[in-house]
């Protein structure tokens, strides 16, 4: 679902299978501080889960962390 939300947003996706790595999830639990995927980075930022992606898409503030210009209706 977070795949979906950002690439709707034409964001690029990079995904980095953790499983197959135990290095990268090593290194995802310490920049994020979490166990659980996914954790999702928008560059340095780290923005949580799905759930925190969701909560920024909803309340407006996705599209500015992706650096895309606002719409108006």
């Amino acid at each position: 679902m977070a795949r979906r939300l950002l690439e709707s947003k034409g964001a690029e996706v990079q995904i980095m299978r953790i499983d197959r790595q135990p290095q990268l999830r090593l290194e995802m639990e310490r920049l994020s501080g979490r166990h659980t995927v996914p954790q999702i980075f928008v560059g340095d930022h780290h923005v949580g889960g799905y759930m925190e992606l969701a909560q920024l898409e909803h309340g407006g503030e996705l599209d500015s962390l992706l650096g895309l210009q606002g719409t108006t209706a």
